[in-house]
């Protein structure tokens, strides 16, 4: 089972674009975030004629996030609900369309847009911190039920160095402070695995390339999309790639897709055991 997630930075703007790359790659499951429009005016025309059903969760303008899959998702909900053990009121994260979840062939997909943050010292940067919170006590409630999990979106954090084209540069700065990896660590709890560290360690892969500086064009990137499975799937876990030529499109979204290949027919029960795949401060 084939899945994607991919920050369009506008449904609308980007459309020819997806389902020119849907007809290339053929996930099973796409989860879409920034894309911009309202529930109403999403065109889902276009991918229920490629066989898919689509899930939105979106605002004008702004955030929004989508789960287009060839399977029917069941379950779908919209923002966090629930968050038993989190100590603030839930209804402050309702406003940004930010989270759309569902059951799908035996798995919880999650699909997040983080907040950005703007910079440490904005009131911005609190909310992402509570934000990223909130969804670690979600999680909590959702592994209560025993779950398996594929949490995937645009983070907005680059989980290490390795994951900064300078991070001398960058260092401590928006997307790459320590306090922003520590939350990021909470959320993942060691039960969640990171698919793309499992294939490759090094350096040099990116999935989002600002719009400023031809940073595309010098390869000055971050990797801030991730697709992070459970424990218990990372045995099934076949490849993890980040398709970085739709970069290069002429009007591209300033990310990357990521895709990973799940074989579910696998009924191998080990699972991944490198502590370096965690991320630890």
């Amino acid at each position: 089972m084939l899945i994607a997630t991919w920050n369009v930075n506008s449904i609308r703007t980007r459309l020819s674009q997806i389902i020119d790359w849907i007809n290339k790659a053929n996930p099973d499951i796409i989860c879409l975030q920034e894309t911009k429009v309202i529930d109403d005016e999403f065109p889902i025309e276009p991918f229920e004629k490629l066989g898919y059903s689509v899930e939105v969760y979106g605002q004008k303008s702004y955030n929004g996030v989508a789960i287009i899959s060839k399977i029917k998702p069941e379950n779908v909900k919209k923002g966090f609900y629930g968050c038993t053990d989190f100590n603030q009121n839930i209804e402050i994260f309702q406003d940004q369309k930010r989270l759309i979840s569902a059951d799908i062939n035996g798995i919880k997909i999650l699909n997040v847009y983080v907040p950005n943050g703007s910079s440490l010292e904005s009131s911005k940067f609190e909310y992402k911190i509570n934000w990223l919170n909130c969804l670690a006590s979600f999680l909590d409630d959702q592994e209560k039920n025993g779950a398996l999990i594929c949490l995937v979106g645009d983070f907005n954090v680059a989980p290490s160095n390795l994951d900064i084209h300078d991070p001398k540069k960058y260092e401590g700065g928006i997307m790459a402070s320590e306090i922003e990896r520590i939350t990021l660590n909470n959320v993942l709890k060691k039960r969640l695995i990171d698919s793309f560290r499992i294939f490759e360690q090094n350096s040099g892969h990116w999935s989002w390339w600002d719009y400023r500086n031809n940073s595309f064009e010098l390869n000055k990137g971050w990797r801030i999309d991730h697709i992070y499975i459970s424990k218990e799937l990372s045995s099934k876990l076949k490849s993890c790639v980040i398709d970085s030529s739709l970069r290069g499109n002429l009007r591209p979204s300033d990310h990357a897709p990521v895709m990973i290949d799940l074989n579910l027919n696998d009924t191998n029960v080990d699972f991944f055991e490198d502590e370096d795949n965690f991320f630890e401060i």
